[in-house]
């Protein structure tokens, strides 16, 4: 495909690659937050890494399936978060919204 070409849902993989390093850094910022945070659990901070890990192979592989993945991956992240009681408001606002991110780029594609 070329930067024109549009998906089945009428985004362009242009849109796609610029959506997903919007998630990317979303998920950067969760890990960052996540990581730094005192109260997270091991448990946490762990599905948190592998969300970000999937937005890293998310941005290179740039495709439907890779949106999925890293869609799952994401539930599995605010699943977490919001089960953690000693996560911060700070980590689990971030986790949330990278997860948000990647729910929002999955309706477009």
């Amino acid at each position: 495909m070329n930067d024109t070409t549009t998906t089945t849902g009428g985004t362009t993989m242009t849109d796609l690659m610029s959506g997903l390093d919007d998630v990317k850094n979303r998920t950067e910022e969760a890990l960052r937050a996540t990581e730094a945070d005192a109260g997270a659990s091991v448990v946490t901070v762990a599905v948190v890494r592998e969300f970000d890990a999937k937005a890293v192979k998310g941005s290179a592989a740039n495709d439907r399936d890779a949106v999925i993945e890293l869609e799952q991956a994401g539930d599995s992240a605010k699943a977490a978060a919001e089960a953690d009681p000693g996560l911060g408001a700070t980590a689990r606002e971030a986790v949330l919204a990278a997860h948000l991110a990647i729910c929002i780029l999955k309706t477009t594609v």
